[in-house]
């Protein structure tokens, strides 16, 4: 007997790989691509419509939580403390984490993040981020009383924390 096309399964299996994609344009290139995010934003929708218990109302929760999300993450972009495409790539999860799990997405993505960052200052870690500016036309400051500014590329703190509050509740139904 053929097993029946969970319909639901599909734009989840494309959330994942596009966040995926994600997380390694930003650990190669420190950039998160538009395309994802807008194919992220064009893929809910079905998400929306196959999941079989979610409804408008959530929709509708989700996408003010992914506002607030982008809000205070526009404000932080304009103070220099987080990147553009973080502060996309993160609205972009919170509007699939939904209402339920946009707090933890929250503390997962600062928890993976703060891990990310801890690697960074392994020497493993300094030499991907050296050879990375070379790449990049990145320059850092060369002075000897200030240590060099690491880049980490928080894009895959998010996705990951996207992928592990957003995923596992589909396969509770």
């Amino acid at each position: 007997m053929p097993v029946p096309l969970a319909l639901h399964l599909i734009p989840l299996a494309g959330f994942t790989g596009l966040m995926a994609v994600a997380a390694f344009e930003d650990l190669r290139r420190l950039v998160i691509p538009n395309g994802l995010i807008f194919a992220l934003c064009i893929l809910w929708p079905f998400h929306l419509a196959f999941a079989p218990k979610l409804t408008l109302a959530t929709g509708g929760l989700a996408a003010g939580c992914a506002l607030a999300v982008f809000l205070a993450g526009a404000l932080l972009f304009a103070r220099g403390l987080i990147g553009g495409g973080d502060v996309k790539l993160l609205t972009a999860a919170t509007l699939w984490a939904g209402p339920g799990a946009a707090p933890g997405l929250l503390v997962w993505t600062g928890l993976l993040g703060g891990l990310l960052s801890l690697a960074f200052l392994t020497p493993l870690g300094t030499q991907l981020a050296a050879a990375r500016p070379i790449a990049t036309g990145l320059v850092t400051d060369a002075s000897p009383n200030v240590a060099p500014r690491v880049a980490v590329p928080y894009g895959v703190a998010i996705a990951a924390a996207a992928i592990i509050v957003t995923i596992p509740p589909n396969f509770n139904w």
